[in-house]
């Protein structure tokens, strides 16, 4: 679930700042170099952003072991920033 709140706030960012986004079904990771190239958010945002990406697809996809609770945590935790401080 939080993967999905992230990528649906990035995707209302990058509207908000008038970005187009050309890719038919764009990526938690799409968007973020969207906004980082359009100057919208800084390198250590992109960076943070990015992690969470990797933490929501450990989660989501069959990998080669579960994610640790403490990954869950960042997830959320970090999704909640990112939604209260990147608009």
């Amino acid at each position: 679930m939080a993967g999905v709140v992230l990528e649906s706030h990035l995707s209302q960012v990058c509207e908000n700042h008038k970005i187009k986004v050309t890719k038919k079904k764009p990526t938690i990771n799409d968007f973020d170099q969207l906004l980082k190239d359009s100057d919208v958010i800084e390198i250590h945002d992109w960076r943070f952003i990015q992690h969470l990406a990797d933490l929501r697809n450990l989660c989501d996809h069959n990998k080669k072991r579960e994610p640790k609770k403490e990954e869950i945590d960042d997830l959320i935790n970090g999704v909640e920033k990112i939604t209260k401080t990147i608009f």
